[in-house]
């Protein structure tokens, strides 16, 4: 059976090029490892960028999203399989469970939404999986800053609190790290 990767990531259509570069190639890998991808099945951004690489690449896109999204027509058209969900948090919740392993792009909200829940269920014991931060161009120096800082002063009590999740800096070092996964 094959492995699911879960993207969280931007929709913005106005997302420089250089990202959504990324995300294409990220898709792409997955689908040349062997993995299918899960996203939230938006046509536009880095998750369109995602999933049209892993598509091009031959691989398989599944796609969840809540109901009220698809009514405002934020449902792509290239992907394999749809999943449609009533709420924000089920959509989360399935991420999850459906994953393998989950990657961090760059994102406002909604990405920072998601990785946060992942990593306090990650943090109690809850969600084992790998959870990768892309952190492309520094775009996440700042949480990770945060994230020391909270474990310097005591907001965070665990010394592993800081290895709940791997950062990585270039798409290619993504499967150097899902390889043992597969094997």
């Amino acid at each position: 059976m094959s492995k699911k990767l879960c993207v969280y990531c931007a929709s913005s259509p106005e997302i420089d090029t250089a990202y959504k570069q990324t995300a294409h190639e990220i898709g792409c890998q997955c689908a040349l490892h062997g993995w299918q991808l899960i996203t939230g099945a938006g046509s536009e951004g880095l998750m369109g960028a995602v999933g049209d690489g892993c598509r091009e690449a031959g691989g398989t896109v599944i796609g969840i999203i809540p109901q009220w999204m698809i009514s405002q027509g934020w449902l792509s058209d290239r992907i394999d399989q749809t999943i449609t969900v009533e709420t924000m948090s089920d959509r989360k919740k399935l991420f999850r469970e459906m994953s393998d392993a989950t990657i961090v792009l760059p994102g406002g909200y909604g990405t920072m939404d998601e990785f946060f829940e992942t990593l306090t269920l990650k943090q109690l014991g809850l969600y084992e999986k790998p959870l990768i931060l892309l952190n492309q161009n520094h775009f996440y120096d700042h949480i990770i800053s945060w994230a020391k800082q909270c474990r310097i002063q005591k907001f965070l009590r665990h010394n592993n609190d800081l290895d709940l999740f791997t950062t990585i800096t270039q798409p290619q070092d993504l499967f150097n790290l899902l390889t043992p996964l597969t094997t």
